[in-house]
Formats: structure tokens, sequence, C-alpha cells
């Protein structure tokens, strides 16, 4: 992994296009660069690099930008390949590696993991798990990132402070909603977008110069599909001239209600106060923090010649369940608990791996078993993500009323507890399923065995599941084998 030196700050385009983490490798030192997800550079000079874990380098980077320890549990090393066109994400040994059309391929390190020598691995672990041209893995080479651990629960990330581990939260998440990673319906968008022109602008002050600097970066603050540059937004700000557009508009009134109250009583909030504002926001979506995945559904049979074909679909998993995003559309097409499932996966010889959902849902009215096929290299990796995020949850249940990191209550949004809607959906929201847009196999058992009809059921192919008592999915011991329909 070869590259040049920096300093910390942000990169030049050059290195945006091609970065390196490792800018001279001898005998015995090295220096490292680490990437924020701000695109922030922290330079390491670290000692026998080749064995290096992830951990030693995780705390480097802690001491130079001087978190608490905290930041140990929040965050994670990754590697992040600059060249392939794709981000998702996979368990990859209890970490997260992927590919898909729009991000670089991106693995979490455990702290046990040799960053230099995996890097070595790349080649492999991209021609294993996606489908990269074989001219792109053998130019490519992965950088060093430090961000979200995937594993950290929601609820401890409530209770931290310190205003630079919210800062570096925040600027992950905001970046994931800007790249519509992260889909939220436009009033979502206009609130998110509010506080990020806080946060960049100071508070909301009419016909201030600093505001005509809002339309111009109009994608710094919502995502692309939302900036429609017809008309004036500071303009609008400066209270004459044309109308801003829809989006605009809607920024500019989330913007003038964004609350000043510091927490000391003052009249102007710390940025910390928005940091948290704005993370709080994101914890409503449900796929906030989740691990991604590139895969690919059936469409539903359409036209009298009942065409199908596939949609690509991102794939999020983390400790509270399991969502299927349309790639294209940016809403959810399903969304499951884990109490809500049972899953597999299989790797037909010459064909393409699947990963197999399970869950409850009616035919005309009539219950019935569903199954949702995945097509994903990355199959097997989802499939032990998903056993891993319910390992992790069952050993943090026992905890009981005191949360044992942190010694506060538990919270009752614990993904082993009864989930409580923060609010009802909104009709149509982006966040809400969809499983009219994909195709299902539904089966029913008829007391001879499993077949493909529409009546009563009671069955499940697959023995894993959340075995906890306290889900709604009904689950008898698999009959037959899997029909690939």
């Amino acid at each position: 992994m070869d590259g040049t030196e920096g300093s910390a700050g942000q990169p030049g385009p050059a290195e945006r296009s091609h970065r390196s983490s490792v800018s001279s490798v001898g005998a015995r030192a090295a220096d490292v660069l680490v990437y924020l997800a701000d695109d922030t550079v922290v330079p390491l000079a670290v000692e026998n690099l080749p064995s290096l874990s992830a951990h030693e380098l995780h705390r480097a980077v802690r001491e130079v930008l001087q978190l608490p320890d905290i930041a140990l549990d929040v965050f994670a090393l990754w590697l992040v390949s600059p060249l392939l066109g794709g981000r998702a994400a996979t368990g990859l040994a209890g970490g997260c590696m992927g590919h898909s059309p729009s991000r670089p391929a991106e693995v979490q390190l455990k702290p046990k993991h040799q960053p230099y020598k995996l890097g070595r691995q790349w080649p492999e672990l991209l021609l294993r798990f996606t489908s990269a041209p074989d001219d792109d893995v053998a130019m490519d080479e992965p950088f060093l990132q430090f961000r979200r651990n995937v594993f950290f629960p929601k609820r401890r990330e409530l209770q931290i402070h310190d205003e630079e581990v919210l800062r570096l939260l925040y600027e992950e998440a905001k970046g994931n909603v800007l790249a519509a990673r992260y889909p939220c319906d436009v009033e979502d968008c206009e609130a998110l977008g509010a506080l990020v022109c806080r946060v960049q602008l100071g508070p909301y002050q009419p016909g201030r110069p600093a505001a005509c600097d809002l339309r111009e970066k109009l994608d710094s603050f919502l995502p692309a599909h939302l900036c429609k540059r017809g008309q004036s937004l500071f303009a609008a700000l400066r209270g004459r001239g044309a109308r801003a557009g829809p989006g605009e508009q809607g920024l500019l009134n989330a913007y003038r209600q964004v609350q000043e109250v510091s927490s000391d009583g003052g009249c102007e909030a710390a940025l910390g106060t928005h940091y948290r504002a704005y993370l709080l926001k994101c914890h409503e979506l449900p796929f906030y923090g989740c691990a991604f995945f590139h895969g690919e559904v059936d469409k539903p049979a359409q036209g009298f010649l009942h065409r199908g074909g596939r949609k690509p679909v991102s794939v999020a998993i983390s400790l509270e369940g399991v969502h299927v995003i349309d790639s294209r559309e940016k809403h959810v097409l399903l969304g499951l608990r884990f109490q809500e499932l049972s899953w597999d996966h299989t790797s037909p010889e010459e064909e393409e791996p699947i990963l197999w959902l399970e869950f409850d849902g009616d035919s005309e009215g009539t219950p019935v078993n569903k199954l949702l096929k995945i097509y994903s290299k990355q199959a097997e990796l989802m499939s032990s993500l998903i056993e891993y995020c319910i390992e992790l949850s069952q050993a943090a249940e026992p905890a009981g009323p005191q949360d044992s990191a942190t010694g506060s209550p538990s919270d009752p949004s614990s993904s082993l507890a009864p989930v409580q809607r923060p609010k009802l959906r909104r009709q149509g929201s982006v966040v809400s399923s969809r499983i009219q847009h994909l195709s299902t196999i539904d089966y029913v058992e008829d007391g001879k065995g499993i077949r493909r009809v529409k009546p009563k059921r009671t069955t499940s192919f697959f023995s894993r599941q959340l075995s906890l008592g306290q889900g709604s999915y009904t689950v008898v011991q698999p009959g037959d084998s899997l029909e690939q329909g």
C-alpha cells in the first residue's frame, strides 16, 4: 500500500481519487494515514506496521484526536476501497465488507485484525465476495477509515456527551443522509438539513450575507434528488425576489425553526446540542448504524407475458433486524425485526448464492409463510452477520435493569424488548415496507407436506431464528428440502 505523506486536514482532489494509508514501508517504521468520515486525514508514525493490530492503530488515532475512553466502543477501523464503485457491507468474521454500484468496498476490522496483512489479501476478498472485474481488482488498494462501529448500540449513543465524539458521529450520519444511503422522507431531509445549516452557517438571521451560501451549497444540506435549483433561495431568505423551490423552501422554514436554547439557559446552543439533535433524528430511521450489503431481488411478474426481472437492493443489518432497501427508488421494501423472521443461505453449484428470508404474511387475506430470495455473492456473510447480531443481543439481555456497560437503566427499545414505535408512520413513508413490490414465494402446510398454495399455514423451512419466545413469528421445524422455485 504505497502513497504519499500528509498532515491532518482536508485531502486534495488527487488524494480523494486514489488514497492510500501507508506512505512508506521500512523494516521498522511507516507513516500511516487514517481518514475520518469528513475526509480529514490523521497521520500516524508507527513501528512494525506488518504486525500492528487494528486495536493498536485504533488507540493511536484516539490519542491524536484526544478522544475519551468511550470512543473505543463507539468507533472501529475500516478498510475502504478507493477505486471500486460500490459501497455496501457484510459480516466478515464479525466485521463488514461489501461492494455496490455507488460507493467503495469496505471492511470493518476486528481489534485483532492486522490491517497491513488484510490489505495484502484484499484482491482475494474482492474476488470472493464481489462481482468486481478482474482488472479493477488488480488495481485496487484500500485505505483506513475511522468510523462508527456497526455493533455499538443506539441506546448507548444517547449517553455520549463528548462534543468531538458527537461531531464524528454527526459527520458520518450526515454523509449517509446526503448520499441517500439512509432514505428519508422529505420532511425529515429538511429537518436534518436545517441542523446542518445551523452547524455550518450559525443561527438563522434574515438578510445576512452568509445566507447567500445556502443556495450555492444546497447539496451540502439536502440529498441530490431534492436539490432543485430553479429559483433563488437566498433571495427568499432576504425576503424578496422569486420564491424558492419546494425542497429549498422547506429547508428554509426548518432552518428558521431550529431551537437556540443552550443547556445552561443561554441564548445560543453549543454545537454539541445540534450534533445530538441530528443523531436523535437519525435514530428514528430504522437502518441507522446498519451494515449495508449489495444484492438483487426478483421483481413481481407484470404484463401479459408475466415478465419480471430483478432489481438492485441494499440489505441493511443491525442489532435490531434486517431492512431491504430499493437502491434506485431509495425506499424500504421490507423491514423485519429478528423476532419476525427465519433465515438461511444457499450456494447452489454454478448458481448465484441466495440469502433466504422467511416471514409471516397473507395472500388474499389468508395467512401464509413468505419466502424472499436475495441474490448476492455476500449471502453467506449476511447470514453470519444476522447470527452474530442475535448472539450479541442475547448476550446483552441478561444485564437486567442496569446496563452492564454504563450502569444506566436498560433501554426499552432494546432489540430484544417489545419495540415501541416513536410515532405513527406517515402514509407512503420511504421507511415503510412495500411488500407488494417484492416477488415472494408463499407456502403453507396442507397436512401432508409443504406445498405452494394459499390456505392455512403454520410451518417454517428454517430452524435458524431468534428463539426467545417473545417474537410474533410462528416457527415449526423444517419438513422438506428448500424448493428453489
